[in-house]
């Protein structure tokens, strides 16, 4: 239908050439413009009043014939019709030939045939039949050139700006009818919730039952479980709202999450020399890094999206990129918090590149924010930790304290554990155990079988993750499963890395696993996003990141 608009356009210009119109314009036709029929229609029917809706009786109801098996019924007759010949075959318009010259027969005539039977030969005086017959094969050729011939004009323009962002705005509206989730992350997603649960009660019952007035083993686990439940409210709202929505509360969320990272320096609880919550009661704290994390992934997958391919120059896409990201990676390092910063960094970068970043200017930006994270891990407390990285077994009371009672765990655990609740090393030997250390819990409790399990459950969720954004037809929800996922992912790489002596140690939580609440609340809410992309996933032929990485390629090629 668009081609058929866009070839009658440029005949319509052909013809406005020809008349003499537009000589105004030096030869220059003015763009043709053409309105949307999906707009139209959308307006016509706003125009239109809504047709009362038709009462019928319970009976007439019940007798009624179902919706489904109508439907079926049509689309049968329609076939069967077609079938039994009934609709007239389209006769092809046959073109006619262009007369022939002055001075030629149509046909060639022949001289009377002798009485002694014999035949004499064609008329010499005019062309043969045969040279007639090329004459106009000839003339028709030529004719057809001329008809084929595009008119030398510039393209005209389809549709306007503003037609254009009509139609964005119409398709916004347009309700689409969901599917069924992706069963396979939910299921990934629940079972690292309830390992958890278990092991966040394993963990801290003895750090519980000291810390309590009570001795109650079950206090934290207690929290963790309230944060759970809401947590799996968060995750069923969002995977019932489109996530196309939200790019309407990215900027608010954004807004929201920059003045709580201001806040929470001058009024946020200090711990551990880091300031990072907000302290609610005696029991509950919110750290606004965690909703930072959310809100920026949605904020930046829709100033992506908008901006299309200006992503890759230097004043449009890296300039401002650089800017926001550099901005709030600056708020978090004031909290003391360089694991976070970490995160941020790569959930902001993985979303760049994947939009069609200049691979130059790419690389030059990670040099540079290497370069500043290389500045800031060489200053206090950060510097003996890589210290203590280099050689993990020396200062073992000191700075490797918490690096080798990690170790120490993950190595008495073996193949099948120590059993579930009967570690050593949480009975006061190993700081956090229920926080930024669980993983070293679960190596001594349930062994190499347990922690093997937890990897793969998260290398599953990778898998999905990354395979709905690649199935998304929409830029905009391919980058925003992108951004959740990597920044799950490698939260959880961080963490598990940095237990096992593989990157300097920093304390982030375990996605679904360490105790925190709004670590927990914030993580399920964002699932749930990636739960509602994957119902309006249909297989698409061409989806939104591979039909932009095509098209850039092939214009770099040309």
């Amino acid at each position: 239908m668009e081609r058929d608009t866009y070839k009658q356009g440029r005949y319509a210009a052909a013809r406005s050439a020809k008349s003499g119109r537009g000589q105004e314009h030096k030869g220059k036709h003015s763009p043709l413009t053409v309105r949307s029929p999906a707009l139209q229609s959308a307006e016509r029917r706003q125009k239109k009043p809504p047709e009362p809706p038709v009462k019928r009786s319970f009976w007439q109801e019940l007798l009624a014939e179902p919706a489904e098996s109508k439907k079926r019924r049509e689309r049968n007759e329609k076939v069967s019709y077609a079938v039994e010949g009934k609709v007239a075959p389209q006769i092809p318009v046959r073109r006619k030939l262009p007369p022939l010259k002055r001075g030629v027969e149509a046909t060639p005539a022949r001289e009377p045939v002798s009485r002694g039977g014999g035949a004499r030969s064609w008329r010499k005086n005019g062309p043969s039949f045969a040279e007639n017959i090329a004459e106009r094969l000839q003339v028709e050729r030529q004719r057809g050139r001329q008809r084929v011939q595009e008119p030398d004009f510039e393209p005209v323009q389809v549709m306007s700006k503003e037609e254009q962002q009509k139609l964005r705005e119409l398709e916004m509206s347009l309700s689409r009818t969901p599917g069924k989730v992706d069963s396979v992350l939910l299921v990934v997603v629940l079972g690292l919730v309830c390992i958890g649960l278990i092991m966040v009660y394993s963990a801290s019952s003895f750090i519980s039952a000291h810390e309590s007035a009570t001795g109650d083993p079950s206090t934290y686990f207690q929290r963790q479980v309230i944060s759970g439940f809401f947590g799996i409210i968060a995750m069923l709202v969002t995977a019932r709202i489109d996530y196309r929505y939200w790019r309407r509360f990215s900027l608010v969320a954004l807004a929201v999450a920059l003045p709580l990272l201001v806040l929470v320096l001058f009024f946020g609880t200090n711990a551990y020399g880091a300031s990072r919550w907000f302290r609610i009661g005696n029991s509950f704290s919110f750290q606004p890094s965690e909703l930072t994390k959310l809100a920026l992934a949605l904020y930046i997958a829709d100033w992506l999206a908008r901006k299309g391919n200006q992503v890759s120059s230097f004043l449009y896409g890296l300039t401002p990129f650089v800017i926001l990201v550099g901005l709030i990676l600056g708020l978090v390092l004031l909290e003391n918090d360089m694991g976070t910063a970490i995160v941020i960094a790569g959930l902001a970068t993985v979303m760049f590149f994947t939009a069609g970043a200049n691979i130059i200017q790419f690389l030059l930006a990670m040099v540079g924010g290497i370069l500043i994270f290389m500045t800031q891990a060489f200053k206090g407390y950060r510097l003996y930790r890589l210290l203590g990285f280099l050689n993990p077994f020396q200062n073992v009371t000191s700075i490797n304290l918490q690096l080798y009672q990690s170790l120490l765990a993950l190595g008495s655990g073996g193949f099948l554990g120590l059993g579930l609740g009967e570690s050593r090393q949480k009975t006061g030997y190993l700081p956090f155990p229920h926080i930024d250390s669980i993983f070293a819990i679960v190596g001594e409790e349930l062994g190499f079988v347990g922690a093997a399990l937890i990897i793969i459950l998260f290398l599953c969720l990778a898998f999905r993750g990354f395979r709905l954004a690649r199935r998304t037809q929409d830029m905009y929800g391919a980058l925003l499963a992108t951004g959740i996922t990597t920044w799950l992912i490698l939260q959880a790489a961080v963490n598990i890395g940095a237990t096992s002596a593989f990157i300097p140690y920093t304390g982030v939580p375990l996605p679904f696993i360490s105790f925190g609440g709004t670590s927990l609340v914030i993580s399920l809410a964002a699932v749930g996003i990636l739960l509602n992309i994957s119902r309006y996933i249909r297989q698409p032929e061409d989806p939104a990141l591979s039909r932009q990485t095509i098209t850039r390629t092939f214009k770099r090629k040309v």
